[in-house]
């Protein structure tokens, strides 16, 4: 079989390919012999009810100072593309949620990875909050006193902007700490409701990315905060571990399951610290290469062999 993919990603170009799950997956698909074409979502032109974009057939390579071809691009209107991989990364902002809007113009023939309209609907920190029983005690708020409260309650505690990734904009702040001052500064950077949880002392023990395809778990990767940290994601120093999951994270994931198909999230990375499930990340999930450089499963293979059989079974 072979198809025709599109990759709507930040620039290749920009892409540090050791630890980047998209360029992982353009690997494997040019293995499978799949057509794979680039472009930026900022190419994307919407006329009259079509959209259409400049899109570059491309080769890549796994080295680092060599890593891609773009050859000359092509006007398409996606009416030839099996699948489109929408792979660029957050903030899930406005812009992003635009061009959610914009992909729902295509054709119903092309396989649209994550769906679009439920990427918008399931921004990382809000689409876990209807898994209260899953979660740490959560509040969302721009309300100082609510947050005076909870902090009474819980000494430390986590403040996360709600639209950030990366670990990007993620503070402790402890019992002793100015809280006013730093709340303060903090709704000034932030324009949306904040997230505030408690600190989880577990996390000294890792974060656990847990990659879900099509509903089943098919891979753990545990990121150990560096010293002095206590995000552990990897772009901020998280060391990384590869885990088998634990029985708390099967019924996680087993718990989550209807609702990821009902909104066909294909292609999913959950976060989970000690017992608790933190975030379901449906844009841009990754640590796929990680997994499979420290020994685990070759989830780019395993995404693939699904996507080809969705084609096959048709």
């Amino acid at each position: 079989m072979n198809l025709r993919v599109a990759f709507q990603m930040d620039h290749i170009s920009s892409l540090n390919i050791a630890g980047d799950t998209t360029f992982a997956l353009c690997l494997e698909a040019q293995k499978r012999n799949h057509e794979i074409f680039h472009y930026t979502p900022e190419q994307l032109t919407y006329k009259n009810g079509f959209l259409s974009a400049p899109i570059e057939p491309f080769e890549v390579y796994d080295d680092t100072n060599n890593h891609f071809l773009l050859r000359a691009p092509i006007q398409s209107d996606f009416s030839d593309i099996d699948v489109l991989l929408m792979r660029q990364e957050p903030p899930f902002n406005m812009n992003y949620i635009t061009y959610t809007h914009l992909l729902e113009h295509l054709s119903k023939s092309t396989k649209i990875i994550n769906n679009p309209t439920s990427v918008r609907n399931a921004p990382e920190k809000l689409l876990v909050t209807f898994f209260k029983n899953l979660m740490p005690e959560t509040i969302i708020t721009r309300d100082k006193n609510e947050i005076y409260n909870f902090q009474e309650i819980h000494n430390d505690i986590v403040v996360k902007p709600l639209y950030g990734k990366g670990g990007e904009g993620i503070i402790l702040i402890k019992r002793d700490d100015d809280l006013n001052k730093i709340l303060t500064d903090f709704l000034k950077k932030e324009k949306e409701p904040i997230m505030i949880q408690p600190f989880l002392p577990e996390v000294k023990y890792g974060d656990k990315r847990i990659i879900i395809l099509n509903g089943e778990p098919v891979g753990c990767l545990n990121r150990i905060p560096a010293e002095g940290e206590f995000r552990s994601n990897l772009g901020v120093g998280g060391i990384p571990e590869l885990l088998d999951l634990s029985e708390n994270d099967k019924k996680i994931c087993l718990e989550i399951k209807p609702t990821l198909l009902d909104m066909n999230l294909f292609f999913v990375g959950i976060d989970v610290i000690g017992d608790y499930l933190t975030e379901i990340n449906v844009t841009c999930p990754t640590g796929v290469r990680q997994i499979k450089s420290l020994g685990g499963p070759d989830i780019p293979s395993l995404f693939w062999n699904q996507v080809e059989e969705s084609f096959s079974n048709k």
